[in-house]
């Protein structure tokens, strides 16, 4: 092993950390000495236990990553120091708080790649809230990790332009697949001090915290534009939904995909629900039903559950 290459351990989970990971353990310039994520999780209906994105990546490779409950305990820390000449922890969506012991014990302290334009969107769900909020662009940061939450200083920022209908899944991979194509440049100038870390403008700091399932109840006030920025922005979780009260009987309702109608109506109003379309009203504007879930049953297209159900025109809709 090349004693000059960057000794970089790696902490990561997400989707968005795969192609970074790849990147880096593909690095002639960069040591990729160790690498952790978070443990295996139930998912699905059978709740198997189940590896996170960068853990499936490395089952893929043979590699055995390290899985601690928590990052900041003795034992891990031991661990970290026992690792003669650890230069850089890389920080890509682990999902968890870096205590200081942790912050400060690389030489070069930890990176972190935050997927927005800082100032802007710290916190759990950048990606997310730049869809809800309809941006044009957003991109990503390589930062200083300091004890603030996503309060440090920036070494450099990549722009990306949001694609018409780009659910967050999608963006998501998309800027890590930015981040994967300047992650060797951005690490090898911050060790050789050719990247300067300049402070945030914290004057200019918005938030987005942590997503919950309820964030994705639809408000029948709101308009059109944004339930399907709200489609796009919670899929793949937690979806957005809504209550159908069909006589003495309350349903959920997941919708999957969806159009936007320049009509109007009552906010929750059904304008039409036969066999050529499901319309409901919104705040501003209307949306087409074209796919929705109801609770217990498969996908299907909103014609075809209305073909089962009478008397919908004309009833307002609950909120989610």
């Amino acid at each position: 092993m090349n004693c000059d290459k960057l000794k970089v351990y790696f902490l990561g989970s997400g989707r968005i950390a795969v192609p970074i990971l790849s990147s880096i353990a593909d690095s002639h310039r960069i040591s990729l000495v160790g690498i952790a994520t978070q443990m295996d999780r139930p998912a699905g209906r059978k709740k198997l236990l189940t590896p996170t994105p960068v853990g499936e990546w490395c089952s893929g490779k043979g590699m055995q990553p390290d899985k601690p409950a928590s990052v900041n305990t003795p034992e891990f820390l031991e661990r970290l120091r026992g690792m003669d000449g650890l230069d850089m922890i890389f920080v890509s969506s682990f999902g968890q708080i870096l205590k200081q012991d942790i912050l400060s014990l690389p030489r070069l302290g930890c990176i972190n790649l935050h997927a927005s334009l800082l100032p802007r969107y710290r916190g759990a769900s950048p990606v997310q809230a730049a869809i809800l909020n309809g941006d044009e662009m957003t991109g990503v940061c390589f930062m200083q990790m300091e004890k603030g939450l996503d309060t440090g200083p920036v070494f450099s920022t990549f722009e990306y332009r949001i694609q018409p209908g780009q659910k967050s899944d999608e963006l998501e991979y998309a800027l890590g697949v930015l981040a994967s194509q300047n992650v060797e440049d951005a690490l090898l100038g911050i060790a050789s001090g050719r990247l300067k870390a300049m402070p945030q403008d914290s004057s200019n700091a918005t938030y987005a915290g942590k997503i919950k399932k309820e964030n994705g109840g639809i408000d029948w006030s709101s308009s059109a534009s944004k339930i399907e920025r709200m489609l796009m922005a919670y899929h793949p979780w937690p979806g957005i939904f809504f209550n159908l009260q069909t006589g003495v009987r309350r349903q959920r309702m997941a919708i999957t995909e969806l159009a936007c109608l320049d009509v109007s109506g009552a906010p929750g109003e059904v304008l039409r629900a036969d066999n050529k379309d499901f319309i409901v009203a919104c705040g501003r504007g209307a949306i087409s039903l074209k796919k929705i879930v109801p609770e217990g049953k498969r996908e299907m297209a909103g014609t075809e559950f209305v073909q089962g159900c009478h008397g919908l025109v004309g009833k307002i809709m609950g909120n989610g």
